[in-house]
């Protein structure tokens, strides 16, 4: 299976491709700034494509998509993991900091999902998962809008699985605390809150969102929250 991975070039995205590729499946890898990064996320992946876009940009979504098609083959599988986020007193936050988040977490995800599942139609199937967040599900005061974005990727989910259907499952994968070796006390708080008392592994991201690639096509409309439990606190 041909699968996109948006922002595979860091963090959660880098491990999703990797685990995907050992899982065989076929892997394009989407980065926007770090083409260093993505180059060695490529070598991990067996010699992914790697294709590069900005987001924030319309034209530039659909730019990529027809690149990869041209280069990768038409997309049997996206995942929308891409994000941007920051922490602001919701009184100070600007319209250009509403939009910076907005842009890429909400409108290039809807934006992507438009571009691959008009790929995935031709085909007569696909698989679209949205990486959402902790965030869209429970409140956090100093993130205000990137809650919002958040919340809209899983209703944009939710709807967009009844839109596709019967051809294309649309699910979504809702990280709680996933650390990378920079957890400051805020994060330390959230994790020390968690009922399985650690922090997530970005492994157990890619294990949710291979889920929701292999599943089957039954299973659409989904959010699957991994967090220790940390949503039911």
């Amino acid at each position: 299976m041909r699968v996109l991975i948006t922002g595979a070039a860091k963090r959660i995205g880098r491990v999703i491709a990797i685990e995907l590729a050992k899982r065989g499946f076929e892997v394009a890898i989407h980065y926007n700034q770090s083409r260093a990064e993505a180059e060695h996320v490529s070598q991990a992946c067996n010699g992914a494509p790697i294709f590069q876009a900005d987001l924030s940009k319309v034209e530039e979504i659909r730019r990529l998509f027809s690149d990869v098609r041209q280069r990768f083959g038409p997309v049997e599988a996206l995942v929308n993991n891409a994000a941007r986020f920051t922490r602001f007193d919701p009184l100070q936050i600007t319209e250009a900091d509403w939009d910076f988040i907005h842009s890429v977490n909400l409108k290039a995800t809807f934006f992507c999902c438009q571009e691959g599942a008009r790929q995935m139609q031709e085909a007569g199937a696909g698989r679209i998962v949205n990486i959402s967040s902790l965030g869209g599900i429970r409140p956090w005061a100093e993130h205000a809008h990137y809650c919002a974005s958040k919340a809209g990727v899983i209703m944009l989910t939710k709807a967009l699985a009844k839109a596709f259907a019967p051809v294309i499952t649309v699910n979504s994968v809702a990280p709680g605390v996933i650390s990378f070796n920079d957890v400051d006390a805020r994060t330390q708080a959230m994790i020390d809150a968690t009922p399985m008392h650690r922090s997530g592994k970005p492994e157990e991201i890619a294990e949710a969102v291979h889920f929701f690639l292999t599943a089957p096509d039954f299973i659409t409309g989904q959010i699957l929250t991994v967090d220790g439990g940390l949503s039911e606190r």
